[in-house]
Parts: C-alpha cells; sequence; structure tokens
C-alpha cells in the first residue's frame, strides 16, 4: 500500500507542478500551444500502447471497446455540461461567449482540467492495479502520466489566469484533481485481488475514451490554434518521446 501512495503521489504531483507553473508566470500563446501539443503526442502514445495494447492484452478486445464507448460518453457529457455552465456565467457578467480571446481561453481551460481528471483517475488506478499484482511500477505508464500531465495542467491554468480565475482558484482545483488521481491509485491498489482481467481492461479503455474525445475536442484544437504550423512537429516529437519511454521497460 505503501508503494501505491508514493507513486500516485509522483505521478499526480506533475498536475500540480503544471499548475504552479502556469500561474507564477506569463506564457507566451505559441510556447503554451507548443507544450500543449508535445502533451498531445504523448497522450496518443499513451492511449496506443500503455492502455487500448495493454487492455486487449489483458481482458480482450470486447472489454475494452465498452470501456472505451464509457469513457468517450461520459468526457462528451460532462464537457457539454461545463460549456453549458460556462455559457451561463459568461451570459450573467455581461460578456458573448465566443466573441474574445478570453471567452476561448475561458472554455479551453477547464475542458483541459476535467479531460485531467476523468482520463487521470482510470489511468492510476491501472497503475495501482499493476502495482500490486507485483509487476512493480510501470515506468513506462508513469512517464506518460507525468509527460503529458504538465502540458495539460499548464495549458489549463493558463488559460483559467488569462479568462480571469484567481490564482487560488486555480491552484485549488489542481490540487483537488491531483488528490484524486493520487487515491485512485490507492483505490486500484486495493481493489486489484477482486479485479478481473476484463474489468482492467475496461479501466484501460474508460482512460482512452476519455482522453481521445478531450484531445479531438480541446487539447489538439487549443496546440494548433496557439502554436501554428509547428504543433505537427511537437505533437510526432511528444509521441516519439513516450513510445520511447514505454518501450524501454
Amino acid at each position: 500500500m505503501g508503494a501505491a501512495v508514493l507513486w500516485g503521489s509522483v505521478a499526480a504531483a506533475s498536475l500540480v507542478i503544471g499548475a504552479v507553473l502556469g500561474i507564477v508566470r506569463p506564457w507566451p500563446d505559441r510556447l503554451v500551444g507548443g507544450v500543449l501539443a508535445f502533451g498531445a503526442g504523448a497522450l496518443i502514445s499513451a492511449v496506443s500502447y500503455d492502455l487500448a495494447e495493454e487492455g486487449i492484452r489483458l481482458g480482450g478486445g470486447t472489454a475494452v471497446a465498452v470501456g472505451l464507448a464509457a469513457g468517450a460518453l461520459t468526457y462528451f457529457l460532462a464537457d457539454r455540461a461545463l460549456d453549458r455552465w460556462t455559457a451561463r456565467r459568461s451570459a450573467s457578467s455581461g460578456s458573448s461567449p465566443g466573441s474574445s480571446s478570453g471567452s476561448s481561453a475561458e472554455e479551453a481551460g477547464p475542458a483541459l482540467a476535467l479531460g485531467a481528471f476523468l482520463d487521470g483517475i482510470p489511468e492510476q488506478a491501472v497503475l495501482g492495479i499493476g502495482l500490486a499484482g507485483g509487476q512493480g511500477v510501470s515506468l513506462g505508464l508513469l512517464a506518460a502520466i507525468f509527460v503529458s500531465n504538465l502540458p495539460e495542467a499548464i495549458g489549463s491554468s493558463t488559460a483559467m489566469k488569462k479568462a480571469g480565475t484567481g490564482s487560488g482558484a486555480i491552484l485549488r482545483l489542481w490540487l483537488g484533481v491531483a488528490v484524486f488521481c493520487a487515491l485512485a491509485t490507492v483505490a486500484g491498489y486495493a481493489i486489484a485481488d477482486s479485479a478481473s482481467p476484463q474489468l482492467q481492461a475496461g479501466i484501460d479503455g474508460f482512460a482512452a475514451g476519455a482522453l481521445l474525445v478531450m484531445l479531438t475536442d480541446s487539447m489538439i484544437p487549443e496546440a494548433s490554434r496557439k502554436a501554428g504550423l509547428p504543433s505537427g512537429l511537437l505533437t510526432v516529437l511528444g509521441f516519439a518521446v513516450a513510445l520511447a519511454l514505454s518501450l524501454s521497460e
């Protein structure tokens, strides 16, 4: 259990580090876009090799497919609810959604935070299950979580700060997400004995589904909008780095 607490905290710490980096200094849009593009590539690698492929190996394609659908639908519905809440808040404050770069930042920041939450919990639960199974910590998965968490947190906190959210509120949000993600590692460790291979595969699929929708709807468009043409190259670079870390185990 101690190992689950330790490694869960290490993986989740990157969320807080990224949030602090986004708060303490202004980040140029092109730099934020580049960081997001690199992180998107790392997440695509995690979806392909650490989640989908591993899930199929554990419990088969059907379990992964069910998890994919559940994760994608969960993120989609939660993001739509978040969009409606943001639109109502913009209307009540007298601004029209989509009329300025500030409103765009206001939408992108919470969406990235939501994505980090919905994919972080199952990702770190998988980490805990692996620890309980005596396999040791998966360095590839741990690195993919850490490398991808930083851009998500930096991009989200920068966007929310630009939209006028206070630094304290941003830091509390990301601390909360980090605590829940770290607890997910402990929960994964605790349920490992009773978790069937199909359940583990479904958890992998859920994380992959949530990630894919978040990448398509929020992270990649935001990276392209801010970084421009280099975003594609940086995405491939992020994919290559994360893939190399996964294959080094």
